[in-house]
């Protein structure tokens, strides 16, 4: 009895270790790749109403970020000699400008990397880029996912500061509300997005009148949404990104200042969500399908 005890208690002090270490918190960041980067930066700061928070020269790329309040978005553009330059090379003659690297947050990078691969997720490449920000000097510590694991999409893993971007101005974005991801199927989108990557599935509903079965999974405090076309049927192709829904407290606001700088807008609808918002962001926006979501006045 006392063996057996011992042993319970062993497996169990090993079961709470590993079930109290959450993989992935938030999205630390998305990457944009562009040909252009003064171009991409310039609409960027207009579309965010933010200034970047600064540029980079890193393996042959040029690399522009902004931070709002939940996230940081990187755009990124091949200009010399590197592996990081090639491969944005690479993706933009194989899909264009678009969105291109998910990275996920974490707090212990190590201990995410033992359960990426106990979850068959075949964690690769790990490297540490040191970064500085207000005089303090640190290293940001990054996992990439094979894109045969994740069956197409580009995902890494960091061991993430969360210094995110201070409150945005009434007319301009706040934070990322959701982030759209197309997937041939979407059962085994449940068990990548939700069972290897341990994302809180919240809801799972198909809508023959949208011709979408929809997967929304809560990732920090926003909306990571797997999209399934129904007319498609299921397929075994690679999952795609499909766009970007940002925040902001003034939609009516935020409208008239991008028409103003002469963005192509949609007018105001009413939302899915109740209680919502959208406006639909035509142009300028760098190969990124984006909306602008707020909430209804009361």
């Amino acid at each position: 009895m006392r063996s057996g005890q011992g042993t319970t208690a062993r497996f169990s002090s090993r079961r709470t270790a590993t079930f109290e270490t959450r993989m992935i918190h938030s999205i630390r960041h998305l990457s944009l790749v562009t040909a252009d980067i003064d171009v991409a930066a310039e609409d960027y700061a207009l579309l965010l109403g933010r200034k970047a928070d600064g540029a980079i020269e890193a393996d042959g790329t040029r690399q522009v970020w902004f931070s709002t309040g939940n996230i940081r978005l990187a755009l990124i553009a091949p200009t010399g000699a590197g592996a990081l330059a090639d491969a944005a090379r690479a993706r933009l003659a194989a899909r264009g400008e678009g969105l291109w690297e998910i990275a996920f947050a974490v707090d212990d990078l190590d201990a995410a990397k033992h359960l990426c691969a106990r979850r068959a997720l075949e964690p690769g490449e790990q490297c540490a880029t040191p970064i500085s920000k207000g005089g303090a000097r640190c290293e940001l510590r990054t996992l990439r996912i094979s894109r045969d694991a994740t069956h197409g999409l580009d995902i890494t893993i960091v061991e993430a500061l969360r210094d995110y971007g201070p409150p945005a101005a009434i007319a301009s974005v706040s934070a990322l509300d959701h982030i759209v991801i197309r997937t041939p199927n979407p059962n085994r989108a449940v068990e990548i997005y939700g069972g290897r990557f341990g994302l809180d599935l919240r809801l799972d509903r198909a809508n023959p009148a949208w011709g979408a079965r929809q997967l929304f999974f809560r990732c920090g405090d926003l909306v990571f949404e797997v999209v399934h076309p129904l007319r498609e049927g299921v397929g075994d192709g690679p999952d795609l990104h499909g766009g970007l829904s940002w925040r902001t407290d003034d939609i009516a606001a935020a409208r008239a200042r991008l028409t103003g700088a002469g963005f192509n807008l949609s007018e105001v609808r009413q939302g899915r969500k109740p209680g919502s918002q959208v406006c639909t962001v035509r142009d300028r926006n760098h190969g990124v399908p984006t909306i602008l979501f707020g909430s209804s006045p009361r």
